[in-house]
């Protein structure tokens, strides 16, 4: 019997003083508020008695040490999984801005020519092709239970959009994926495909995000 429900938490506050968008720098830990903002998305869970029995993160700073505290509510070591991973931008280190800035360096000009794609990153279609490959595999690695995979702001909204039948290419101002939020998916039964479906979303730290600073992300 596989996993019961899939889990999508995207980690907590990051300290980024100069407010830019980090992608996969290295050196992008939690904030102190960060750090609170995962522990009670994992107390929630554990509180609320759901049964993890499998935690992966992603490989990068800020999705491990949020992944730390389920780890040790549930006393489960944690696994990485590079699908999880934040995807990549040609505009990693910049500063709130960058798009509008590549308007004037023609240089750049082919990093702003396909929004939809889009041209300045990873594609969209690839982010949630990984992620819905990683989900399957999380699926498949227990025998019962839940399954907690800690990733990213953008991959976690690709399968949000990917399972609604929505388009891919989107306002990134009207992402509903909050630091520290639960994204939660089933497998639909009876399907050849295997096909998984949202069936929740909480937001255990909605009230730590009055003083949280929520920019970096891809």
């Amino acid at each position: 019997m596989p996993a019961n429900t899939i889990h999508l938490v995207r980690h907590g506050e990051v300290h980024n003083p100069d407010r830019v968008l980090y992608g996969r720098l290295p050196g992008f830990g939690l904030s102190e508020l960060g750090t609170r903002m995962a522990g009670v998305s994992a107390a929630a869970w554990k509180d609320a008695g759901v049964d993890v029995r499998a935690i992966v993160a992603s490989p990068l700073q800020r999705t491990q040490e949020s992944a730390a505290p389920w780890a040790a509510a549930y006393g489960l070591d944690v696994r990485l999984d590079e699908r999880l991973i934040e995807p990549t931008n040609r505009y990693e280190g910049q500063p709130p801005g960058f798009t509008k800035r590549s308007v004037r360096r023609p240089a750049e000009w082919p990093w702003i020519a396909n929004p939809w794609r889009p041209s300045w990153g990873e594609a969209y279609e690839s982010i949630a092709n990984r992620m819905l490959a990683a989900v399957t595999t999380a699926w498949e690695s227990v025998d019962g239970g839940d399954v907690v995979l800690v990733s990213h702001q953008l991959p976690i909204w690709m399968v949000h959009r990917r399972l609604a039948g929505e388009p891919l290419w989107h306002d990134p101002r009207k992402r509903r994926c909050d630091l520290s939020s639960i994204t939660s998916l089933q497998r639909v039964p009876d399907t050849a495909a295997g096909r998984f479906t949202e069936v929740g979303y909480a937001d255990p730290a909605a009230d730590l995000r009055g003083s949280a600073v929520d920019e970096g992300a891809v």
